[in-house]
């Protein structure tokens, strides 16, 4: 007996109809935990629901999408309202959500928040401790997988800006259990061994699951006490994980994280350009203003007239020699007419002028006799006359 196969299009669509034409399936009450979220450009919204054991893979149609009161993240644990069909053209059944509301947050999300809150209250996301990215490195140290995308993005922008750079791989897994201790010995390895001027830490997107070792304490600390500044380039744009808080600089992409590592060697010639006309214009100016203030100098009278100014002094020598020599002559004639009045005067005092008009001087031992009661009889005594001295002896005695 022939059978007539069908096609897997006539058995997707049958099994449409059947799950649509369940009355189970068409309104289901779900929740679980979001996974592998993701937004589209048009406005609907990808997912996976998950719990312990089991996933189904959900959508929201942007229709749907403006009614919600929050925005969906790997790790919210929601409830769903939705209708279980088939997708006909990948044969895979998913729930098709209307309406959504969250139910709490999963373990890794929770971890993932305490973790935060701890790191940034000890201060290893402030602003104060990260390190400058040199402005022109010569090695770039990338820890990531030796295979995938990240790397050969790193290097095509990487040599595209500048083919001088030197870049070098440290393989490390990105995921799974021992991921994150093999990157920590790898920033060490880093470090110790000066192997770059500056580390690109990266990986593409994932589910928070996936991307899960990057939220790890040992990671972030190994990144804050790294020597060598860190580019934390970790999954998508939307993507935040612990260590792009933590370094010292977060890159959306890794392609991003290569830009912003490798100066675009174009960029640094036409700077180098710029800044040598720059100086040469200075340069050229600052001649011209040398050369003015010269001519300027040399025109002055002290180059010209050299002399002059040595003849402008003696003149005014001369003047002030004239002045003081009139002063000092002025000063000793009033002084020369002073000195007569008083010698005057002195002579008008003089006993000496009293000797011319006829009156003599009494002496007895060297002493002016002004007393009778200095003499007696027999004394010997002086008399000083105006032109001359006599001898005498004291015979009589007269008192008036």
């Amino acid at each position: 007996m022939d059978i007539t196969p069908i096609t897997v299009e006539q058995l997707n669509n049958y099994i449409k109809k059947k799950m649509d034409g369940d009355e189970f399936l068409n309104s289901v009450y779900v929740k679980g935990e979001i996974s592998n979220f993701k937004l589209h450009y048009t406005g609907h919204m990808y997912f996976t629901l998950k719990d312990e054991k089991s996933l189904i893979k959900c959508i929201m149609f942007r229709s749907y999408t403006p009614h919600l009161s929050f925005m969906p993240k790997d790790g919210m644990k929601v409830v769903i309202l939705g209708s279980v069909s088939v997708f006909e053209r990948d044969g895979v059944y998913q729930i098709y959500c209307k309406a959504m509301k969250q139910d709490g947050m999963g373990s890794l999300f929770e971890a993932y928040e305490k973790l935060k809150a701890q790191l940034e209250k000890e201060g290893l996301f402030n602003e104060k401790f990260k390190k400058s990215i040199p402005k022109y490195p010569k090695t770039i140290g990338v820890l990531t997988a030796s295979t995938g995308a990240v790397i050969r993005d790193i290097i095509n922008v990487s040599t595209r800006r500048n083919p001088n750079v030197h870049i070098r791989l440290l393989p490390v897994p990105v995921q799974g259990p021992t991921a994150a201790g093999q990157i920590v010995e790898g920033i060490k390895r880093m470090n110790q061994e000066e192997l770059a001027d500056v580390i690109i830490l990266g990986r593409g997107g994932g589910s928070l699951e996936d991307l899960w070792p990057f939220n790890e304490e040992i990671v972030a600390r190994a990144i804050f006490e790294s020597e060598i500044p860190i580019i934390s380039a970790v999954g998508h744009e939307t993507d935040f994980s612990i260590s792009d808080f933590v370094a010292d600089l977060r890159a959306p992409t890794p392609s991003a994280a290569a830009e912003l590592a490798v100066p675009n060697i174009i960029d640094v010639k036409k700077n180098i350009e710029i800044y040598e006309n720059r100086y040469k214009n200075s340069l050229n100016k600052k001649v011209e203003l040398m050369k003015l203030r010269f001519e300027k100098c040399m025109n002055r009278k002290a180059f010209t007239e050299p002399t002059q100014k040595v003849n402008e002094l003696l003149i005014a020598l001369d003047m002030l020699i004239k002045r003081n020599t009139k002063s000092v002559t002025k000063i000793m004639n009033e002084k020369s007419s002073e000195f007569v009045k008083i010698a005057t005067r002195i002579d008008t005092l003089s006993p000496l002028k009293t000797l011319t008009r006829g009156y003599t001087i009494v002496e007895k031992d060297e002493k002016v006799i002004n007393s009778i009661n200095q003499i007696k009889i027999n004394d010997n005594i002086g008399m000083r006359f105006n032109d001359g001295r006599a001898e005498a002896k004291i015979t009589k005695i007269i008192n008036d």
